[in-house]
């Protein structure tokens, strides 16, 4: 497979976690598409939840359609470099930060919130993709280079939880925030970063929504865990794990089961036709 990555970037991944991709993901037709399907989400998980749209998680399990997306090779070709050439679909998120105001990401290793979704260990390479502009005013995603080579380390509540999008933060003293870079992107394109980097945001001090989609993957050597409804999908190579993957045409039944908002969450998606005409 092509890999869209030469030796500079995939060593500056390793020492640093992150990478800033300032090119194009996708091609613009296929971005188009995306952004319109991505906008019908924000459009009925808000009908659905009656609330704005801070925090989608794992969209993709009642619409896989968007695995279109998700398991496309402009993707894979990101992360092969950085994982190797067994990949499987480890999850998706999104946090918005929408018009007039938007809350801080406190800073936080995504490794430490997922250790009951693996058996043997977290390893994930996460692709940022921005659906917006994603700037120091309207509240960028910052990392603090070279923070992935410790792991686990003590997190603590929030003292503003009521604005923040996440309950527990990195305790200040075992990272240097003045070292943090400000990961600055133009609607399609992204940044990739290490489950053990510790990264955050900005409450948003512009008017200016900025929302960026959340795709992770794992080297199939990771055992993922089938807990509350957790399932992953191979998207390139052959597992070494003894993972069960699932079909990444159909809905997670396990995710909507007993679960009436995400059933018609799933139903609403299943009758869109956005961004599928592209």
């Amino acid at each position: 497979m092509a890999q869209r990555l030469n030796t500079t970037q995939v060593q500056d991944y390793q020492d640093r976690g992150f990478l800033i991709i300032a090119e194009p993901v996708f091609s613009p037709e296929r971005f188009a598409a995306f952004k319109e399907r991505f906008e019908m989400h924000m459009q009925v998980w808000e009908e659905v939840t009656g609330k704005p749209v801070e925090l989608i998680d794992r969209a993709h399990f009642v619409d896989p359609r968007l695995n279109e997306w998700l398991l496309a090779p402009e993707v894979l070709d990101l992360i092969e470099p950085l994982i190797g050439p067994d990949i499987a679909l480890f999850a998706s998120s999104c946090f918005n930060k929408l018009d007039g105001g938007g809350k801080r990401v406190p800073w936080h290793e995504d490794g430490s919130y997922w250790k009951s979704m693996a058996e043997n260990r977290i390893e994930v390479a996460t692709v940022w993709l921005a659906i917006d502009p994603s700037t120091t005013d309207n509240g960028c995603m910052r990392v603090i280079p070279g923070s992935h080579r410790e792991s686990d380390r003590v997190h603590e509540a929030v003292s503003d939880g009521a604005d923040t999008l996440l309950p527990q933060t990195v305790r200040a003293d075992l990272f240097d925030e003045s070292t943090a870079v400000d990961c600055i992107l133009q609607p399609n394109q992204c940044s990739l970063h290490d489950a053990y980097l510790i990264h955050g945001s900005n409450a948003t001090r512009g008017k200016t929504r900025r929302c960026g989609y959340q795709m992770r993957y794992m080297p199939t050597t990771v055992k993922s865990t089938a807990g509350g409804g957790q399932q992953v999908y191979l998207a390139r190579g052959v597992d070494h794990a003894g993972n069960d993957y699932a079909d990444p045409t159909r809905v997670n039944e396990r995710w909507l089961e007993g679960n009436a908002e995400r059933q018609r969450l799933a139903s609403m998606c299943a009758a869109s036709t956005a961004g599928l005409g592209h």
